[in-house]
């Protein structure tokens, strides 16, 4: 085996392979047919194996501007901006208050940034300075997450209009009229061109086959269109796959095929956010990229395929987070890759027009933030939490909670430019 630990070939694949529909889950195909109770439960999720470590530091932000994503959650009594009653834009699987969560502690805290002023977000301000322009967030389920915080917020001003949406609302499109002002959700979840082979029911049907040297065309062919881009990877590519070059497989990750060099996902990724940084780099468009960092999960006891959950009803204080191989090998790669990419544009006038949205460094200190086994109306005995086995989503976050930060982070980001 390559530098992937060994234990990562162990756990089933997600039985969530297809995310059809308005489910925005993380999706993924199976590669072992997974037990009874995990089909029936309707939950997917990527491991995320992980021991104990220190969890790596933030970047700093340069040009003497103070680093927004070093900081303290602080109490706000004063609640989220939104709720499920007053925004249409939650899906029902991060829709925490409509399925039953008790808690609503999760929702009554802010990000405050040592020696930074972070507003919180102003929908009016946003989309009047975004009039007559286009934003596209390219990714997976994570990033979909992030805007259905995003359109909640932005509709206290104005509800938008759906536009456009594919089969699976997978790629989807609103525009806010009375500002000509378009949000864009494109589904890359490999960022590269990926062939996945599912039938009807989202079983995999053979394994996934990924060319690092061909980015996808899904969002390269619209980059053109977005004066503001949001870009991220993600779970996605601690998948079983094997990998393409120039034509020919180069090896892969956990392929069933023992005759082939195991690479690792490490080497999946790092070539990845190496072209896609290229690409950015190179192309003669230059809207303003943020690259959003990792997402953390929090599965405690366990993993979503074996009873691990999520209850915790607080933030971690700041040491309390105990940090898993997996989230520090790939934040350390995409930190490597970005410096690389901000190293190529100095001096130059585009410099500025890449950032590092690492909400990795705020994310990990709430483990309280997560749907858990509110995915769907809980089937709970009264006061009780172990009624009745559900499987936990300790990765996607609940809607509203601490993913609006994210928004907040956007919004300073995007009109500081």
């Amino acid at each position: 085996m390559g530098s992937s630990p060994m234990w990562l070939s162990g756990p089933p694949p997600s039985p969530w392979g297809r995310g059809v529909g308005k489910w925005w889950a993380l999706g993924g195909p199976l590669v072992v047919k997974a037990v009874g109770f995990l089909l029936l439960a309707g939950l997917l999720f990527r491991v995320l194996c992980s021991f104990p470590s220190s969890p790596a530091p933030a970047l700093q932000i340069t040009k003497g501007k103070c680093n927004l994503f070093n900081g303290e959650w602080i109490p706000n009594p004063s609640g989220p901006a939104y709720t499920n009653a007053s925004c249409r834009f939650i899906d029902d699987h991060q829709n925490c208050m409509m399925n039953g969560r008790p808690d609503k502690e999760y929702l009554r805290w802010k990000w405050r940034p040592y020696g930074c002023d972070l507003p919180p977000f102003d929908a009016v301000r946003f989309l009047d300075y975004m009039r007559n322009k286009a934003w596209g967030l390219i990714g997976d389920s994570i990033l979909r997450n992030q805007v259905q915080s995003l359109l909640c917020l932005l509709s206290k001003a104005e509800e938008p209009v759906e536009v456009y949406h594919d089969k699976e609302f997978k790629n989807r499109r609103w525009h806010f009229q009375s500002y000509n002002f378009t949000v864009c959700i494109v589904w890359a979840p490999f960022l590269i061109k990926s062939d996945v082979f599912e039938n009807e029911d989202g079983v995999s049907t053979s394994e996934i086959q990924l060319h690092l040297d061909i980015l996808d065309s899904s969002w390269t062919s619209q980059y053109e269109s977005f004066d503001y881009i949001i870009i991220s990877g993600g779970q996605w590519f601690l998948k079983t796959a094997v990998y393409w070059e120039n034509g020919a497989v180069i090896g892969c990750h956990n392929s069933q095929n023992k005759n082939l060099a195991e690479l690792g996902f490490e080497h999946l990724y790092r070539k990845t956010l190496q072209n896609v940084f290229n690409f950015i780099i190179s192309a003669k468009h230059k809207p303003v990229v943020l690259f959003r960092t990792w997402s953390p999960d929090h599965f405690e006891n366990g993993e979503w395929f074996n009873g691990g959950s999520c209850y915790r009803e607080l933030p971690y204080k700041k040491g309390e987070y105990r940090e898993g191989y997996i989230e520090r090998v790939m934040r350390q790669i995409e930190l490597e890759s970005f410096n690389k990419a901000a190293a190529a544009l100095r001096g130059s006038v585009d410099v500025d027009r890449l950032g590092l949205m690492d909400t990795y460094s705020l994310s990990f200190l709430r483990p309280d933030g997560h749907v858990g086994p509110y995915r769907t109306p809980y089937p709970f005995a009264k006061g009780s939490r172990k009624s009745t086995p559900v499987q936990n989503d300790c990765l996607h976050w609940c809607v509203p909670g601490p993913i609006d930060a994210w928004n907040d982070l956007v919004m300073k980001m995007a009109l500081d430019q």
